[in-house]
């Protein structure tokens, strides 16, 4: 990809999303040096906030932008939608491993949402777009959940899980929508994005 002179800046410490911008095969550097204090009001409806996350932390980096300069921030958040008389609820990192464990018994045998913002700004321009993708879980077991999270340790993950892990080859039935956005970063989205700001 021809980025015409422009540098490409990542402000994701997520190897995945590292990993997934690398794919596209374009030269991009890691900066995540930032100011944005990630909270937000408890009635803020729960799709929105990963937008508002997504654009506080390109608001929030540590610099101005340099003319020829695009930086990428995202927010990724796994969402559990209203049912049978339950409101919807933002599924973030787990405290711990209980509430690892908590997680995954909410995600048994249900669908949920998994909704990543992604920001690319320039000194002059700015876009923000949203991808949602269905994911369902097949029921679990004590047993399947406790091995999961004792092996793989998924504190630092929205929704105590990882698509790519164990869990998500023995345990998720059926996902609609991008794949890539599970993993957290729609990266097809973000080419064509790339594309119209070069």
């Amino acid at each position: 990809m021809d980025l015409k002179g422009k540098r490409v800046i990542l402000g994701s410490n997520s190897p995945r999303r590292r990993e997934l911008l690398a794919g596209l095969n374009i030269d991009f550097e890691v900066d995540t040096k930032n100011d944005f204090n990630e909270c937000f009001s408890p009635d803020t409806p729960y799709d929105e906030v990963p937008r508002l996350m997504s654009v506080g932390k390109s608001h929030g980096f540590h610099r101005p932008l340099a003319g020829n300069e695009i930086l990428i921030t995202a927010d990724t958040m796994v969402i559990l939608p209203p049912s049978d008389g339950r409101p919807g609820e933002i599924l973030g990192k787990p405290k711990d491993r209980e509430d690892a464990i908590r997680m995954l018994r909410d995600l048994s045998g249900r669908e949920h949402h998994v909704t990543t913002a992604v920001t690319l700004r320039t000194a002059s321009s700015e876009e923000t777009f949203t991808d949602t993708t269905e994911v369902w879980f097949k029921d679990l077991t004590d047993e399947e959940i406790t091995y999961y999270v004792d092996t793989c340790r998924p504190f630092d993950k929205a929704g105590a899980y990882a698509i790519q892990e164990w869990i998500g080859h023995a345990g998720i039935t059926r996902i609609d929508g991008s794949y890539f956005n599970v993993v957290g970063f729609p990266i097809q989205k973000v080419y064509e994005a790339l594309l119209k700001m070069l």
